[in-house]
């Protein structure tokens, strides 16, 4: 016995001619101890598997993958069944280690034929159409979806108890709870998304994790982790807004609302207002937005008299409506 996270799966992956893995597919995996080679299951892929490249130059080849979960990533199969646990909902974002994800996927044209190896795609694509053409399928042109390491979420795994406005802008790796809706304008990013029921609008960045009953508004931001972004994981609690073309670099508790239009970073100077001390004449308490990451039940606004930024203390949280969100 080992006391080792480990998740195992066969998986379907696509090996360009010069033997790079360009993605898997695994359609069950299972947490938990691997069984002996001896007891494996036996793949399922049939016909889908084929040792003979097609005329994208690709091979379907069978793996079995082992996945120590808290290991960086070893390979791009390894890659692959951290994705897609957490886009299966089997883990949750910022619980599996994805150190080295980057260098161990490669770039690859993704399209409607499938993936494609990006140095030689205007030849293959030539290919494809030929084959196409001689078959008594129609005619139709490759069409690139795009130039990623990360392809669609929807492609591998469906998510029960969700909606996608634009399948684009959802990657695999992404954690959609049920009750999730993500409208066209929408973007969740690998190792994010939502823990229940929730809209959203806006982006949600790479470790970012939303609350259940939470609103990401329309063109709103979270700040994530990549590019610069730092190292602080950022998120929202439940029951909060975060307004239209609002944003934030910092994380809220429960019950919060970011009025739409602005933006709070950990270095945004914040006045607490209390009535009081304003009837008296007496100074405010002025602090940074990184003092208040994480606390509950706070109102961000600018005021429109004095272009403050002001927390308020707010007593509930929002509530969406349910049967929106039925899905």
């Amino acid at each position: 016995m080992t006391n080792e996270r480990t998740a195992w799966g066969w998986g379907l992956a696509s090996v360009d001619a010069a033997g790079n893995t360009l993605d898997v597919w695994y359609p069950q995996l299972t947490l938990g101890e691997a069984p002996a080679q001896a007891d494996r299951p036996n793949h399922d892929f049939g016909a889908l598997a084929r040792e003979d490249a097609d005329a994208r130059g690709v091979r379907r080849v069978p793996v079995f993958t082992v996945s120590k979960l808290d290991d960086p990533i070893e390979d791009a199969t390894d890659a692959y069944l951290k994705l897609h646990l957490m886009s299966m909902r089997l883990a949750k974002p910022n619980t599996l280690n994805l150190d080295g994800i980057f260098g161990k996927l490669n770039n690859v044209v993704w399209t409607n034929y499938g993936p494609f190896a990006v140095e030689d795609f205007a030849l293959r694509k030539l290919d494809v159409l030929k084959a196409v053409a001689g078959s008594p399928l129609p005619t139709a042109d490759v069409n690139v979806l795009s130039v990623d390491k990360f392809p669609r979420m929807i492609d591998y795994v469906v998510p029960t108890g969700v909606r996608i406005g634009d399948a684009d802008r959802v990657r695999l790796g992404a954690h959609l709870a049920e009750g999730t809706t993500v409208m066209h304008a929408g973007f969740v990013n690998f190792n994010a998304g939502t823990l229940g029921v929730s809209m959203v609008e806006g982006r949600v960045s790479q470790g970012v994790v939303v609350g259940n009953g939470s609103d990401i508004g329309g063109g709103a931001s979270i700040m994530g982790t990549l590019s610069g972004g730092g190292k602080l994981r950022n998120s929202i609690g439940e029951h909060s807004l975060l307004g239209a073309n609002a944003g934030i670099g910092i994380s809220l508790g429960d019950n919060c609302v970011v009025e739409a239009g602005l933006y709070v970073t950990a270095g945004t100077k914040v006045t607490i207002w209390d009535k009081a001390k304003a009837a008296a004449g007496e100074p405010l308490e002025v602090v940074k937005g990184a003092d208040l990451s994480g606390k509950d039940n706070i109102l961000f606004i600018r005021n429109s008299v004095n272009g403050r930024i002001e927390a308020r203390y707010r007593k509930t949280g929002i509530e969406l409506n349910a049967k929106l969100h039925k899905n």
